[in-house]
């Protein structure tokens, strides 16, 4: 007898990148930053004291969240947040759509917000990317839907949109939300959260996972108008009461403070990110230019499934997806200059 649910049975989950056991590998595959988190990060781990953890921690992470609004130069009052952003973006389903409602994205975007309309009996409203692979922001504009979902920098693309896109796309459809995901938008630099203080309609959510190097601890949030906040807070509370942990808290407030160490590193990405790129079009492949921690890379020699495992045969994880619409590409997340440099070396001569 199968006990599962018809929603269970029918629904497709979210593929996430390989995490493989069996050998080591250049991990280039999933978008992690290849630098260390903050050393104040360090500090709160050694300092923390474990016996506090037969205690709840504080449900709404009052303390991240005072942090965060001081760095984002908001009220603590329009910060909400999530166990990563991927939970930050699952619950505002819910939050802004009914069910049968409609949500528009790319046909080309963070795979994920599928499976969440799904989950939550969204329809979609699937806009084509433009042949260059940007935003088709007309297009999106004219869908019948309740709101939309714009992941900028795109992924798996790299393209970003400038914040002057972005202001007028989301005061031309002022009658609906726009959900802006910025996990990557430390690497590209126009956060369009200064924009909710004017356009209530305007949801920013962010994540510790890329530009912090905290993929490891699960924290991500929003940044929007006090009435989005507070419907995310009610979803939040049916669901998981607590779903930042203490040390989550503790580590991402310590992190959310040292700007500069943030910036630095991702300055240090941004520059092995122009340097890759060009080694990348130097071997025949096509790259758009990118605003986020990887770059989409593919029409070479040879196609992207074959790169990809020749690559894994080599040592070397890269992202594929079988997919016609991506089965040329590869998502190749910026390493160090030393990672780097042995993806360029095998290519060469997977390539010849």
């Amino acid at each position: 007898m199968n006990f599962l649910s018809r929603r269970a049975r029918a629904i497709a989950p979210y593929t996430a990148g390989e995490q493989p056991a069996d050998r080591k590998y250049i991990k280039l595959n999933t978008n992690e930053n290849p630098y260390p988190p903050s050393p104040r990060v360090q500090e709160v781990l050694r300092a923390f004291d474990a016996g506090t953890l037969r205690l709840y921690p504080r449900p709404d992470a009052d303390g991240l969240r005072a942090a965060i609004a001081r760095a984002e130069g908001v009220e603590e009052k329009n910060v909400f947040c999530g166990n990563g952003s991927d939970e930050v973006l699952a619950l505002s389903f819910p939050a802004f759509f009914d069910e049968g409602g409609t949500a528009c994205f790319a046909d080309l975007t963070y795979s994920f917000y599928e499976v969440f309309a799904a989950f939550f009996g969204v329809k979609t409203h699937i806009v084509p990317l433009k042949a260059d692979f940007s935003f088709d922001l007309a297009a999106m504009k004219n869908a019948d839907c309740a709101g939309y979902y714009l992941c900028n920098p795109n992924a798996p693309t790299g393209i970003a949109l400038p914040l002057s896109a972005v202001e007028n796309f989301v005061a031309s459809v002022k009658d609906r939300i726009v959900i802006a995901d910025e996990a990557y938008m430390d690497f590209f630099g126009e956060s369009a959260v200064p924009l909710t203080k004017k356009y209530k309609n305007l949801l920013v959510v962010k994540t510790f996972s890329k530009s912090y190097s905290l993929a490891g601890i699960r924290c991500g949030y929003a940044v929007g108008d006090e009435a989005l906040i507070s419907g995310l807070f009610r979803m939040k509370d049916c669901f998981n009461s607590y779903p930042v942990d203490a040390v989550a808290q503790a580590v991402c407030t310590a992190a959310v403070e040292d700007r500069d160490y943030r910036e630095q590193t991702a300055a240090l990405v941004k520059a092995e990110r122009t340097r890759l790129r060009e080694e990348l079009l130097a071997l025949g492949f096509t790259v758009p230019p990118s605003g986020a921690n990887f770059l989409f890379a593919g029409r070479a020699k040879k196609s992207g499934g074959e790169l990809y495992r020749a690559l894994k045969e080599e040592g070397v994880l890269v992202r594929y997806w079988e997919k016609p619409i991506l089965s040329d590409f590869l998502r190749i997340t910026v390493g160090t200059p030393e990672q780097n440099g042995v993806l360029i070396e095998k290519l060469k001569k997977i390539l010849q």
